[in-house]
């Protein structure tokens, strides 16, 4: 049974068609900032325990049981956006993303206030486990919002414009824990004042979200920008129960399944690359902690504008088929490795050059293939489809790059990691490939 305060937001009458427009236009600025000043907020209480993990080794933990306990975001995260992205294709999504932000604040703020909440490993996992769970609510709700509020032509754009909050977010970290101590002078402010700064964002973006077009007066999206998929019908507004979106539209969808598997080998590329550049440009090629940390920032800024293009690409250029942009940035993201992994030692530039390459191409297909989940099933299912890529993503893709990678280049050095991230380039675009044609009949291209 569902709680009431998830309950999607009830239809209202119509309003007269001379305030539909306007009203609309305004709504549509206001949700979007809504879902995208939200999902910023998010990030600030994702990744803030990596701020801490250096006090927290001057305590005595390696870095070993410190990545064990860090894990456990992943993995819930992982989890959470499918499961709870079910529950978002049946929810308010102005309630559910508000919520999830609240509950995730609370957890890091009762983790850094509470003393004992850092006094071993295992309760650090699950308290991070709690979070990750939390975070998973964020992603379903914004894309319940952007399915019923952006029509299939123009949400490649949209999407890639909102996926840039996770950069906004995750980059306001720094500044917001330097604020933290500052102001309160100890270490676990790092933990408990991105929570309570989360909090004021939550209350933001509860003000701003609204539900669907229908809660507000207004008809469906579909209607007003006259954008019908093929197989659009009047039942695709109506609601419904978690057995019809898994059996009816998700389990059964192949091309779903497709780039699914797609989404784990992309997620392998951008971690496989992200998380193990550090050492991999001091061991490899020679770099000082200076250029590294530099090359590290200049790939993850590099991912705003290659995204953006990406999607633009997507609406504009191939009609709201996503498949076509996903295999040319992986196709390029390819090119861009192998030369990453080949350049002889001593040519930084060179190294730094694929790595930005990389880092801007990387971010559109993972945004894109969100999107393109989204395409795939009624809007009504949006949430769930786009979970089950994210559990292949985080569950495939990210854990085996923070995990397997480092068996892989103890026993077979960094040659044999670099073979495992070509293959998986590889694989990802022909998983991607096998959509090609279902996309085009969905569109009536």
């Amino acid at each position: 049974m569902k709680f009431n305060i998830f309950k999607p937001a009830p239809h209202k009458e119509l309003l007269p068609v001379d305030r539909q427009d306007p009203e609309y236009k305004k709504l549509r600025l206001q949700v979007f900032l809504g879902i995208f000043i939200g999902y910023a907020g998010y990030y600030l209480v994702r990744k803030n325990f990596s701020l801490v993990m250096p006090d927290l080794i001057d305590q005595g933990y390696t870095k070993s049981q410190l990545g064990i306990a860090l894990s456990g975001v992943s993995i819930a995260y992982g989890l959470s956006k499918f499961l709870m992205g079910n529950l978002s294709d049946r929810s308010n999504a102005r309630n559910f993303l508000t919520i999830g932000l609240v509950l995730s604040a609370f957890t890091m703020i009762f983790m850094g206030l509470v003393p004992f909440a850092t006094s071993s490993i295992a309760l650090m996992f699950i308290l991070l486990f709690i979070n990750g769970w939390f975070q998973g609510m964020g992603w379903p709700a914004s894309g319940r919002v952007m399915v019923h509020w952006f029509s299939t032509k123009e949400r490649g754009t949209k999407m890639s414009i909102w996926n840039v909050a996770h950069n906004v977010g995750g980059g306001l970290i720094g500044p917001v824990a330097i604020l933290a101590i500052a102001i309160f002078s100890d270490w676990e402010s790092k933990l408990y004042f991105p929570g309570i700064v989360a909090l004021f964002v939550a209350l933001i973006a509860y003000l701003m979200i609204r539900d669907t077009p229908q809660s507000m007066g207004l008809p469906p999206i579909e209607e007003y920008k006259n954008d019908y998929p093929v197989n659009y019908s009047a039942k695709h507004e109506e609601e419904l129960s978690a057995r019809e979106i898994f059996f009816n539209y998700v389990f059964n969808n192949r091309m779903l399944w497709y780039i699914a598997i797609a989404n784990a080998f992309v997620y392998l590329v951008r971690y496989g690359i992200l998380d193990w550049s550090p050492t991999y440009l001091e061991e490899a090629k020679g770099f000082s902690v200076k250029e590294t940390g530099w090359a590290y920032f200049a790939y993850e800024y590099a991912g705003i504008p290659g995204t953006l293009l990406c999607g633009w690409i997507s609406d504009k250029v191939f009609k709201g088929r996503r498949a076509p942009a996903t295999i040319i940035y992986m196709i390029l993201v390819l090119i861009a490795v192998i030369i990453y992994w080949q350049n002889p030692p001593g040519n930084i530039w060179v190294d730094n050059a694929a790595l930005i390459a990389i880092g801007f191409l990387i971010y559109g297909p993972v945004m894109l293939i969100g999107v393109q989940a989204l395409d795939l099933v009624p809007k009504k299912a949006a949430g769930t489809a786009a979970g089950l890529t994210g559990l292949f993503g985080y569950l495939g893709g990210a854990l085996f790059a923070n995990i397997a990678m480092g068996f892989v280049v103890d026993k077979w050095s960094w040659t044999g990691g670099f073979i495992v991230i070509v293959l998986a380039c590889v694989l990802s675009i022909i998983f991607t490939a096998f959509t090609w044609n279902r996309e085009k009949a969905n569109l009536n291209l």
